[in-house]
């Protein structure tokens, strides 16, 4: 089995500023050839993260290693990396070519090398063609495909980019997601990228790295972030959850809303206390009379491809997502498979998230208000 090299190690990096701590203690492995996206709210330190990989910020405590070489006092000229800003800061009074091919006139590359590479570059990023165009001329997404160029031109074993789809319009930030992981890929470089985006980090990256109040909540492959949250914040910023309180009795058997539930997590205390996160596409809605549990529509939205319906189950809202139309005031049942109920420990952020507004005691339970194991349901909730 192959094993994919460590490249870029972050130790027990700390940071303050302003008599603020931005990261606390942060632990982070790249491997060499990975999209590594870090993602979280503003202010959670991601930025700062990326500008320690670049040189720009040094950490008041902390190591950064490179091929396992400390480089933490390195300056960014000297680290093999290339940072792509939220602002291409291209340079207006040179046109496409020149733009570049700075970086490998700065460093005292032969004319041919360099005509070569910006070719070679500017056929990568589709602007063949471009080289003599002034940068005034240029779309937002022409001059973040020059900056693109001009990062990769140098060769970078690792290219850190910073939000740079941020001033683009719904489409082409779309558009330049698919050519930004093709050309990650093609290239077999490490790309690091910053954003606030959940679903721009879940359709590029290899890794996704979760961030809150300086502190990694979680990494993982995309589909385990969305899939098997760690806490409360990671499933309410991934996507939409509803996150209620529960009990987890024992392995495969969960309390919530004073109804059991078989589900699928183990490991847990018995009567531990436990967040349930049930995503909103995730729930079945059923006439009523058929449901594991009733409530009442107090909101729906059309999205386009959905509805967007809140439910009222005892005062606690619920977010459903279905492609049925329920008129405010609608009751309806809804019914929740073991696949369905995700499990989380107590953490710091319980009770923050989850609730999508508070009013209304209305409620309505069904009979059959214990869902028991038996050995044939166990047998199917392990499949």
């Amino acid at each position: 089995m192959q094993t994919t090299k460590e490249i870029i190690k972050l130790k027990d990096i700390t940071v303050s500023s302003d008599g603020e701590q931005v990261l606390s203690g942060l632990d982070l492995n790249i491997s060499d050839g990975e999209f590594v996206t870090l993602l979280g709210p503003s202010g959670c330190g991601k930025t700062t993260t990326l500008r320690i990989i670049g040189g720009f910020v040094t950490p008041d405590s902390g190591s950064v290693f490179f091929d396992g070489k400390d480089m933490a006092k390195l300056p960014p000229y000297k680290r093999p990396v290339n940072t792509i800003f939220q602002r291409y800061a291209l340079f207006p009074h040179l046109n496409v070519q020149d733009n570049v091919a700075f970086g490998m006139r700065v460093q005292g590359k032969k004319k041919t090398e360099i005509r070569e590479t910006v070719d070679r570059m500017l056929k990568l990023v589709n602007l063949v063609g471009f080289n003599e165009r002034r940068i005034d001329t240029l779309s937002g997404g022409q001059q973040q495909r020059v900056a693109i160029a001009r990062a990769l031109a140098n060769n970078p074993r690792v290219l850190l980019l910073d939000e740079p789809l941020a001033a683009l319009d719904l489409k082409l930030r779309k558009d330049m997601q698919a050519e930004l992981k093709n050309i990650q890929k093609s290239l077999g470089i490490t790309f690091i990228y910053v954003t606030h985006d959940q679903e721009e980090a879940l359709s590029m990256s290899d890794t996704v790295v979760v961030m809150d109040a300086g502190r990694i909540q979680q990494i993982g492959t995309p589909q385990d972030i969305y899939n098997e949250p760690k806490n409360a914040f990671v499933a309410d910023f991934i996507g939409e959850s509803n996150i209620l309180d529960g009990i987890m009795h024992e392995d495969y058997l969960v309390e919530f809303f004073g109804r059991k539930f078989p589900c699928l997590d183990t490991g847990f205390d018995k009567d531990e206390p436990v967040d349930v996160v049930i995503r909103p596409e995730d729930i079945d809605i059923v006439p009523a009379n058929q449901g594991h549990l009733t409530g009442t529509v107090t909101a729906v939205t059309f999205k386009g491809v959905h509805f967007e319906t809140i439910v009222d189950f005892k005062g606690f809202k619920w977010m459903i997502q279905t492609t049925d139309y329920y008129p405010v005031d609608s009751i309806i049942g809804i019914v929740l498979n073991p696949e369905d109920i995700h499990i989380m420990k107590k953490s710091e952020y319980s009770d923050m998230f989850g609730d999508y507004s508070s009013y209304s005691d209305e409620f309505d339970e069904l009979g059959n208000p214990e869902v028991d194991l038996t050995e044939d349901t166990a047998a199917e909730v392990e499949e």
